[in-house]
């Protein structure tokens, strides 16, 4: 009798759980979510994304000017003199308003406290498992360049070195016109540039960017048909 009531049981237990499966995709499916990724990267990469769309445009404008004003100077000054400077700014600001607020906490006779307590109360250790987190992230990337730099330099395919030696050729001609700080300010131009401006015309750079990418293929190809050892591994 056990057996059989376990046995009438065992359906309606197994209906349930895999009418339970079902509704966890569902769950996730809002509109914003980022289902392929945990909730920490999804949050840091959608703040990425949103960041250079221009999604908020007083964010993104503070983000912008503040980093392009830093490598401009960084163009004009040394480093330890950018770094000193606003290090000396950010504590004229802070000293300042402490002071202020110190004046009229005595002129009020009022007991505000310290005008930063809210600030210095905040938690800002760093825990080792997100600690961990970080560098087994880091980790990833780190071993991907390694397998990527043994590869190209000991040449596994030969059209990608020789890909890496036109491109850090080409890469000589620009270093003699431009140099780091000349490079790192453009591509941040382009970083809040061209992502709003592909936004906004999709279709049309998609259909050029196939067309080229078509013209890239035939031309690898012909080159690859012509080299013995990559026309020798196509045969095999």
């Amino acid at each position: 009798m056990a057996e059989s009531s376990a046995a009438t049981q065992s359906p309606s237990v197994s209906s349930s759980s895999s009418g339970a499966e079902p509704s966890a995709p569902g769950g996730g499916g809002s509109p914003g979510a980022c289902p392929a990724l945990g909730a920490k990267s999804c949050g840091s990469s959608c703040a990425v994304h949103d960041l250079i769309f221009w999604r908020d445009v007083k964010k993104t404008g503070f983000v912008f000017g503040t980093t392009l004003i830093m490598l401009l100077s960084l163009a004009a000054f040394s480093v330890i003199s950018v770094v000193s400077y606003l290090i000396l700014a950010l504590l004229s600001v802070t000293i300042s308003f402490r002071v202020y607020k110190s004046v009229i906490q005595a002129v009020q006779k009022s007991e505000e406290g310290h005008p930063f307590k809210a600030y210095l109360d905040v938690d800002i250790t760093l825990s080792s498992e997100a600690f961990h987190n970080y560098m087994n992230a880091a980790m990833v990337h780190i071993n991907r360049a390694l397998r990527l730099t043994v590869r190209l330099f000991l040449v596994e395919d030969l059209v990608d070195s020789l890909k890496l030696a036109v491109f850090m050729w080409l890469m000589t001609y620009v270093g003699a016109v431009f140099n780091g700080i000349t490079l790192l300010i453009l591509a941040e131009l382009l970083v809040f540039s061209v992502p709003i401006v592909y936004e906004k015309y999709k279709t049309q750079i998609d259909h050029y960017v196939g067309i080229a990418r078509e013209q890239t293929k035939s031309i690898v190809e012909k080159i690859q048909a012509k080299l013995p050892g990559i026309a020798k591994k196509k045969a095999e």
